[in-house]
């Protein structure tokens, strides 16, 4: 998406089966390709990935101070 994504907003490339219409595109941004499934990521499924990529932008928003705890 042109300038980023904002938090909270669907890809443009989003398809309504929540596949991605860029997959194996060259345009495909490298940070998509670079987002691999992991279990801390999914979890034990779709709700707590959904919930866990929410925090993700949420925490990593412009503005937002990383948790600098040791």
């Amino acid at each position: 998406m042109p300038g980023g994504k904002p938090a909270g907003v669907p890809c443009l490339h989003l398809r309504t089966d929540l596949g991605c219409d860029l997959f194996g595109d060259p345009r495909r941004p490298a940070v998509c390709g670079g987002l691999q499934p992991s279990l801390e990521m999914c979890g034990d499924g779709r709700e707590y990935a959904l919930r866990h990529l929410s925090e993700l932008e949420r925490d990593t928003a412009p503005g937002q101070v990383a948790n600098r705890n040791p």
